[in-house]
């Protein structure tokens, strides 16, 4: 077959590459605009981990085009330096610069001596990790730890409030780990992201839901008292099934209020199963702490109603394809996957590993709780009903 020929894409569709990848759309979409090949996208936007490069502009004081062809025809006809300044309105001392940085009055061409300018122009400025080498190693050992850009940048803020040569921006961070031509934190931290791609995705790209059966006499999330949907009284838990390979399965539970996070040790999807355990799990808490419990449609909690006879914590269940109705608790379960990746066998940990791991993510700080941890936060909650 034969090869079709490369194409090479104008700035104009360039931008608008730009704008549907920050749209959200896939590489195959954008690729149809183009009648193109996915790969031909990702090419160009790659080049800078899919993070639009910042357009690049000329000093206002530069030389244009137009004057530097008016300058080029005034050499040619042999008018003196100080006579094409006054044509161009200009110093004297701008306009033999230009013509000695371009090849004397002899040599000089309008085209070649704006390309040039346009190549000597400067770059974007060196980023605040580039230059403070000792930020760069803060930032990178705390990627390592797992936090995320957010965090990080979130907690510096906390740590050295009056020093802002040891505070950058969570963007900066993404933009010096997937745009490596700025040679400051090395691409393998990429791994330690929550979410591990090549290119930096928009927070438009959409995601699916799975469908789920029906359950029998579920109470609605709109019945939840309001004092959980604004999260002013503790006790209020979002859950859901996370699964790994070989029919492995976890439960995740988060407290709306502090975040604060259990992990709960399953043996078997078996709604009676799954429910026994719950209930061993919650009786680990005071019944101030642990009131509600909101889950998904997932047949894993077709028990409910045992569940809640024995514990006297109602469940509620979120509408079908409705994930953001338990944003916490999904929000978590990303993080998670930074600890427990997909495709891990889950059986494999033991309560007391899903508890270490559980720690782990709560002894980091939370942009939402102004950078203080889940586990202080709860630890105030027992210390209260103590």
């Amino acid at each position: 077959m034969k090869q079709r020929p490369r194409i090479y894409y104008t700035e104009k569709q360039k931008a608008l590459m730009w704008e549907r990848w920050r749209k959200g759309e896939s590489l195959q979409q954008i690729a149809q605009l183009f009648d193109r090949n996915h790969s031909s996208i990702q090419r160009i936007l790659a080049e800078t981990g899919g993070i639009r490069p910042a357009p690049r502009h000329r000093s206002g004081l530069a030389l244009t085009l137009a004057e530097r062809e008016k300058l080029s025809r005034a050499l040619a006809s042999g008018h003196t330096i100080r006579s094409i300044a006054t044509l161009l309105d200009r110093a004297p001392s701008t306009i033999s610069r230009e013509i000695q940085r371009n090849g004397g009055q002899g040599c000089y061409r309008a085209n070649q001596a704006d390309q040039a300018a346009w190549d000597r122009a400067h770059r974007p400025k060196t980023c605040k990790l580039a230059e403070n080498r000792t930020l760069a190693r803060i930032v990178a050992a705390k990627l390592q730890w797992l936090w995320s850009p957010e965090q990080i940048a979130g907690w510096l803020k906390c740590a050295y409030p009056d020093d802002e040569h040891y505070q950058v921006s969570h963007e900066t961070i993404y933009r010096s780990l997937f745009i490596q031509a700025r040679g400051v934190l090395k691409k393998e931290l990429q791994q330690h992201l929550r979410r591990t791609r090549a290119m930096r995705r928009s927070r438009h790209h959409t995601q699916k839901s799975d469908d789920r059966r029906r359950i029998r006499d579920a109470v609605s999330l709109s019945e939840r008292p309001a004092t959980a949907e604004d999260r002013a009284v503790p006790g209020h838990w979002e859950g859901d099934l996370l699964c790994g390979s070989h029919s492995s399965q976890i439960a995740t539970l988060v407290e709306r209020q502090t975040r604060y996070v259990m992990l709960v040790k399953v043996a078997s999807k078996d709604a009676q199963t799954f429910a026994s355990t719950l209930v061993k799990n919650a009786r680990k808490l005071p019944q101030e702490l642990y009131k509600s419990l909101t889950w998904d449609r997932g047949t894993e909690m077709a028990q409910h109603q045992s569940f809640t006879l024995a514990t006297d914590i109602q469940v509620y269940f979120c509408d079908p394809h409705s994930p953001w109705q338990r944003g916490s608790n999904e929000n978590t379960n990303g993080l998670l996957r930074q600890y427990l990746p997909k495709g891990t066998d889950l059986s494999a940990y033991s309560q007391a590993k899903l508890n270490a791991v559980a720690r782990q993510l709560n002894t980091r700080p939370r942009k939402t709780l102004n950078y203080e941890t889940p586990a202080g936060r709860f630890k105030q909650l027992v210390a209260s009903t103590g």
